[in-house]
């Protein structure tokens, strides 16, 4: 996970450095960016630790994330000059404090489905963010923000199949895991449109046949449930994801 954080560093280090005009901007979407991803990983982490409660590392990861939450929060803090966006991000960190002390009291299925609930609404308020941020990427920063929503997608969809399949508002997680799937597939459609060189090939080869894989997994799970399995399943994945992330950040 660790190899992971240092290449989306190094992705962030090239997007700031591709146009000095809009740094504050790329700085605020990169830190809405993780903050996407790091409310799907809190809350699937959250469901593992509901179903195996004395799991000790399971507890570091959240906490863990949830740092790296607050550290994301202060990022846009300090850059956003945006007074919608700064509005919005004390409700955000009103959210994540809400998350870190259900965090810590004894899971039920009231407090998993707040959290769920929380998990939604920091999506909500990031896309506000994020929306008063925008400007024009280059090819190269699309491709890269293709697989950082990949990235995110991931986390989403082990979410959102933990908790259909843990009887938590049944109907609607298994809605939104197969709207997660087909969002993720969009985005992949993007990687295998780009011309990658022969070894780059090779890793989007990889994704492909160890995602068709996963797919069939999750399109089955009103007959198999195994979280852990496919948790790590989407380790990897992000793993071999963040190669053709850092092709991208290389290539500009």
């Amino acid at each position: 996970m660790k190899k992971i954080l240092y290449i989306f560093l190094a992705i962030y280090m090239a997007l700031v450095s591709s146009h000095a005009a809009t740094r504050g901007d790329v700085k605020v979407i990169e830190a809405s960016e993780n903050i996407r991803y790091l409310t799907q990983k809190i809350i699937k982490s959250y469901l593992h630790l509901y179903r195996n409660p004395k799991k000790k590392s399971i507890k570091h990861d959240i906490s863990e994330s949830l740092n790296r939450l607050s550290d994301s929060f202060r990022d846009i803090a300090i850059t956003t000059k945006d007074s919608d966006s700064k509005d919005m991000l004390d409700y955000l960190m009103f959210s994540k404090d809400e998350i870190e002390g259900i965090a810590n009291k004894k899971a039920n299925d009231e407090q998993a489905l707040l959290m769920l609930d929380y998990s939604e609404a920091l999506l909500e308020g990031v896309r506000s963010i994020e929306d008063a941020h925008k400007y024009d990427f280059s090819q190269e920063e699309k491709m890269l923000i293709a697989t950082q929503k990949m990235t995110y997608l991931l986390e989403r969809i082990i979410k959102h199949y933990m908790a259909f399949k843990m009887n938590l508002n049944v109907k609607i997680n298994k809605k939104q895991m197969k709207i997660a799937i087909i969002n993720f597939e969009d985005n992949l459609q993007k990687i295998n449109a780009y011309d990658y060189p022969h070894d780059v090939d090779d890793i989007r080869a990889k994704i492909n046949k160890f995602w068709k894989v996963n797919r069939d997994f999750f399109t089955k799970a009103d007959k198999l449930f195994i979280p852990n399995l496919l948790s790590d399943s989407m380790v990897y994945l992000e793993g071999t994801i963040a190669q053709i992330a850092l092709y991208h950040s290389k290539n500009q």
